[in-house]
């Protein structure tokens, strides 16, 4: 059962409903791709959930990879807590493909919020909250410099956003 913090205007709801598009996006690059199965993306997704409701999170990228770990596409969700849009737009990944020899994987950004936490305090709330993926560190520009980039939807729900961009 979702766990929902009523009062601060329903701030969980209101990042639940935002992220739903980011979802369906992640869905359509998992399944277009061939490269995670919905369960990899339940995992992804509960752990963006939980840094997302705590305020913990700055963005997420989808960036594919090839045998060299070079970005040959990428798909970056950034988040807004004050922006003004109230409404989503209609989620879309439908131009990723299965190429050969790649991988996918998830880069998170992080907020202050979570950087100033102590180690401590990270992992006790990574256990609390039943986190499934163990993060590492890649050293990836995820600005994506050698890569075109071009806005896409933008997710919101009362003043919450999240942008999207893609880089080719």
């Amino acid at each position: 059962m979702a766990k929902i913090k009523w009062g601060e205007n329903s701030k969980w709801f209101d990042i639940r409903k935002t992220f739903e598009g980011c979802e369906a996006d992640i869905r359509m690059i998992a399944r277009r791709t061939d490269k995670w199965s919905m369960s990899c993306v339940d995992s992804f997704f509960h752990d963006i959930i939980k840094l997302a409701e705590e305020e913990y999170l700055h963005s997420v990228d989808i960036v594919l990879l090839d045998a060299s770990d070079k970005v040959i596409r990428a798909t970056k969700f950034v988040v807004n807590p004050n922006g003004t849009a109230i409404a989503s737009d209609r989620a879309g990944a439908n131009d990723w493909t299965d190429i050969p020899n790649t991988r996918l994987t998830v880069l998170l950004s992080y907020t202050q919020k979570w950087l100033d936490l102590a180690t401590e305090q990270k992992s006790i709330f990574q256990s609390s909250n039943s986190f499934q993926i163990n993060g590492t560190s890649l050293s990836i520009d995820n600005s994506f410099p050698h890569l075109n980039k071009s806005q896409g939807q933008l997710y919101a729900s009362k003043g919450y956003e999240l942008q999207k961009t893609t880089y080719k």
